[in-house]
């Protein structure tokens, strides 16, 4: 297993356990709900629900890659394996789902969600890409 392999799926982790703290508990500040999702005041309540929800999906994602990478160092490489394959390639289909509704413009102006997307699939493609080739 590569050192950038490791490295990647670990911030790939990172990435998704921020957006957890940032659409499950510091949703409702106008730091984040406007600051990151451009998300009106007006619509916090709303769609409050969804991004709580949506917040743990991406919980869930990370815990699955740290479960992977624990595997992986403990010696366990056949589970740590598919761990990071499933739950990166996870992330790397959400982004590009998260991509497409940017290009159609769904709830805010077409080119808001770009970073967004780029930040979820970089770095699980890239620890794809480097498990694949180790």
């Amino acid at each position: 297993m590569t050192v950038v392999a490791q490295v990647a799926a670990g911030v790939a982790a990172a990435i998704h356990v921020l957006v957890f703290v940032w659409e499950t508990l510091l949703f409702r500040r106008p730091g984040v709900h406007w600051g990151v999702f451009k998300v009106p005041a007006r619509d916090v309540e709303p769609v409050r629900l969804w991004s709580f929800n949506v917040g743990l999906y991406n919980l869930f994602l990370a815990s699955g890659t740290v479960v992977g990478l624990i595997a992986l160092n403990a010696g366990d490489e056949p589970v740590g394996r598919a761990l990071l394959y499933y739950t990166c390639g996870f992330m790397v289909l959400a982004g590009i789902g998260l991509g497409v509704s940017d290009r159609l413009a769904m709830s805010r102006a077409k080119g808001a969600g770009v970073g967004g997307a780029i930040a979820q699939i970089t770095p699980a493609l890239v620890a794809i890409v480097a498990l694949t080739l180790a």
